[in-house]
């Protein structure tokens, strides 16, 4: 049912900032599904074949783009709560 007109409207619910945040957890989760990219022993590195530490770089990765996508929410949140006072 729609609102009546002179209420007021709420946010949309799917917004730029949250698609970003989806997409920045959804890439290492990707990025390890696909696993012919990294099925291979070289290129070598520290002598540690590929196939490992592309995985353990991901760690990282995961980490900092998990970091930026609760970033991003905290301050749309934040924002929405100030835009509702």
């Amino acid at each position: 049912m729609s609102e009546p007109s002179g209420t007021s409207e709420r946010p949309p619910v799917v917004t730029p900032t949250r698609v970003i945040a989806g997409l920045c957890l959804v890439i290492p989760f990707l990025a390890m599904l696909w696993v012919g990219s990294y099925a291979k022993l070289t290129p070598e590195f520290a002598g540690i074949p590929f196939f490992y530490w592309y995985q353990m770089l991901w760690v990282f990765l995961s980490s900092g783009l998990t970091y930026i996508a609760y970033v991003l929410v905290r301050r749309e949140e934040r924002a929405r709560k100030e835009a509702a006072k």
